[in-house]
């Protein structure tokens, strides 16, 4: 719909990532295909932990909220990008927009904060294990997890109401598959300098706040591994970590890139949040359980409880 100077904007058309047809099916293909990944690698990790007491621990807790912020991040966005992908039309009205922009930020914001949670807590659990239990009680997990949660709808509601508080009056068409805020605030037709600042504010305080913490966190745990005596233990203490770091990269790197660095190219920004967006969430519990002796065991003794007869074949 084409939008006048004197009219304000009540929908927005998604450019997408491609007009070619053929590359559409061909990402249409692709992320569903990653989308379904996604979902039953994220339901499985929390279905794990819920059925397998010897995951009850503070660690898979909060891996446990950081599948759920995945889930809800991947789904508030892919499924309409796949609607999209075979659709000719390819709007979503301003209400919807700022409700994907809402909950995008909500979970993204929820994750920083896990992410940081979660290597305070492996360096409790290596640094001063003696005091671990009575440091990182069920009181103290729960506390930290819903301030992650809170942490991350703060910060949404900041970025949310600083970028659609502007007038959005000339053209509508965003150059991007969903609505985010970077790719909104083009579009605004009044300066968006005090905007701009506001959600760089906020991604100093849900970027680099936590990231500046993990590296404190990893530094002291770095320090205490390579004073262990035992090399299993310093071993064990290194792939306890290796998945959280992993994630830890993939994750804040691509979000530091599109809100804290100067702006680049639409193409490159587009290709950078797909890699945020759609594959890091599928990522995440793959590295998980790839990696996690625990998880692995769990998941062999639910398919031994529910298969066992087509298990014995293979013994």
């Amino acid at each position: 719909m084409k939008q006048t100077n004197q009219t304000q904007v009540t929908e927005f058309l998604l450019l997408g990532l491609s007009d070619d047809p053929h590359t559409q099916q061909l990402l249409f293909i692709l992320f569903l295909g990653i989308y379904l990944v996604t979902v039953l690698g994220n339901l499985l990790l929390i279905s794990l932990v819920q059925v397998d007491s010897l995951l009850h621990t503070p660690m898979y807790f909060f891996l446990c909220n950081l599948s759920l912020a995945d889930l809800c991040f991947s789904t508030n966005i892919v499924p309409q990008a796949l609607v999209h992908l075979l659709s000719r039309k390819k709007v979503i009205p301003l209400t919807r927009c700022a409700a994907q922009l809402l909950l995008f930020l909500i979970f993204g914001g929820t994750q920083c904060v896990l992410l940081a949670v979660m290597s305070y807590d492996r360096y409790v659990a290596i640094c001063n294990p003696l005091h671990y239990p009575s440091i990182m009680t069920w009181r103290v997990c729960v506390q930290l997890a819903a301030g992650s949660w809170t942490s991350g709808i703060l910060v949404s509601v900041v970025d949310t109401t600083f970028t659609l508080q502007l007038p959005y009056r000339g053209s509508n068409s965003i150059a991007h598959f969903f609505c985010e805020a970077p790719a909104l605030l083009t579009l605004a037709s009044t300066d968006t300098r005090t905007s701009e600042m506001a959600i760089f504010l906020m991604g100093v305080m849900i970027l680099l706040i936590p990231v500046s913490l993990i590296l404190v966190s990893y530094c002291r745990i770095i320090v205490t591994v390579v004073r262990m005596k035992s090399a299993a233990g310093r071993l064990k203490a290194f792939s306890t970590c290796g998945s959280h770091l992993m994630v830890v990269i993939l994750f804040y790197g691509s979000a530091i890139v599109t809100y804290m660095t100067p702006k680049s190219s639409k193409e490159q920004e587009k290709l950078v949040s797909v890699f945020y967006a759609v594959v890091t969430p599928m990522l995440n519990p793959l590295i998980y359980s790839l990696r996690n002796k625990d998880v692995k065991r769990a998941l062999r003794n639910v398919a031994t409880r529910n298969f066992p007869c087509r298990l014995g074949i293979f013994h």
